[in-house]
């Protein structure tokens, strides 16, 4: 079965920074696309970064260019978000997701069939 299993949320003050980690277990991410994604309290799921198979194509919403990175050692089955300067609108679940790869890349939300649970982030003074 395949799995994701997102960590390295937590409370950070306004500033701060912290790295995401989506780790697959039942199957291996190379034939994969995957995308971050995060959804905060009264609003809709939202596409935050996405990233090939083989990492060489990435995409970002306007929202965290610049301040977000995303990466993937395939060797260790997992897929990072690093998350610099963090504000209080950064404030969500952060969910990663997973479809089988293809030309374009995507930050809609329907298109990812297989999801993890996702990981609190807390963005705060």
């Amino acid at each position: 079965q395949l799995q994701l299993v997102e960590s390295g949320g937590g409370l950070v003050q306004p500033g701060g920074s912290l790295r995401l980690s989506c780790s697959a277990s039942g199957f291996t991410l190379d034939d994969y696309a995957i995308g971050w994604f995060r959804q905060a309290p009264g609003k809709e799921r939202e596409g935050v970064s996405c990233i090939s198979s083989s990492g060489g194509n990435t995409a970002y919403a306007d929202s965290v260019k610049g301040r977000f990175t995303i990466s993937r050692d395939n060797a260790k089955n997992t897929v990072y978000l690093q998350m610099n300067s963090l504000n209080p609108e950064d404030t969500a679940v952060y969910y990663c997701a997973a479809k089988l790869s293809e030309l374009i890349l995507s930050l809609i939300p329907l298109k990812y069939p297989y999801w993890g649970q996702g990981t609190q982030v807390t963005v705060s003074s």
